[in-house]
């Protein structure tokens, strides 16, 4: 039987980590689309491909921060689970999904993919 790899959107406006982290989730078996900014996002969630994870930065340039994103991603597709990065000290009463601290392993990554994806 073959199962499908989920699909991922990535959004960082730190272009190395989302680099990194793209690869990571590739080699791990994952479809994995990246954007830059919440724009670029929003871009991504109105168009025809499927995305079934959010992994998001909190803190980002434009006024429009992570959990502002993940909200608005849920406006375009309720079932979307969302994931969190963030390298700050910030107040995560928002999140609806679980806070990651950058920087964060590999494998460290991809496990907490796989739980939130289950």
């Amino acid at each position: 039987m073959y199962i499908q790899p989920a699909h991922i959107l990535l959004v960082d406006d730190e272009e190395g980590f989302r680099y990194a982290a793209a690869k990571t989730l590739i080699g791990a078996g994952y479809t994995v689309a990246v954007a830059e900014d919440y724009r670029d996002a929003l871009n991504r969630l109105d168009g025809p491909n499927p995305v079934d994870l959010l992994i998001t930065d909190i803190v980002m340039p434009n006024r429009v921060n992570g959990f502002a994103l993940a909200r608005m991603a849920k406006m375009r597709r309720a079932d979307i689970r969302v994931l969190y990065l963030t390298a700050y000290d910030v107040p995560t009463n928002e999140a609806s999904g679980k806070v990651l601290r950058k920087p964060i392993a590999e494998d460290d990554l991809i496990e907490e993919v796989r739980i939130a994806l289950a």
